[in-house]
């Protein structure tokens, strides 16, 4: 299940990425990928959820969970180079740091069944330039 979901996010990420030619707008609509979740039924991403219970995870589906993370990152650290928005030893630190702040948003929105927490975090991504407005 876990592979099939990091599977599915991956090709949503893909289809991001082949509909816009411009990796701004990918850059602004991928926490769009998160908010779909809470819009159906206050729901969290699988892989964020279980990954807060690794411990419990065999490691053959902990390796699958960390691959949701790795096709996160991977995906971003492209964006961010299409975009030209950071240095190339600061990509991949740039692309974890919107992962785990996108995934964290969905996290928060969630414990409080409130997806305008979730759209005011990410906009405060975005004054703060870690998203582009």
């Amino acid at each position: 299940m876990a592979r099939r979901y990091w599977e599915d996010s991956a090709a949503t990420l893909d289809a991001l990425w082949a509909e816009s030619a411009n990796p701004i707008d990918c850059l602004r609509r991928y926490p769009d990928t998160f908010r779909k979740a809470l819009e159906r039924g206050n729901r969290i991403c699988l892989c964020s959820f279980m990954a807060a219970e690794s411990d419990d995870l065999s490691e053959a589906v902990t390796k699958e969970v960390q691959a949701f993370a790795d096709v996160n990152v991977a995906w971003l650290s492209k964006v961010l180079s299409a975009a030209a928005i950071a240095r190339a030893e600061e990509r991949e630190g740039r692309a974890r740091a919107i992962f785990a702040a996108v995934a964290g948003a969905q996290l928060i929105a969630r414990s409080r069944a409130d997806i305008s927490v979730y759209d005011g975090l990410i906009e405060s991504y975005r004054i703060a330039g870690l998203l582009p407005a």
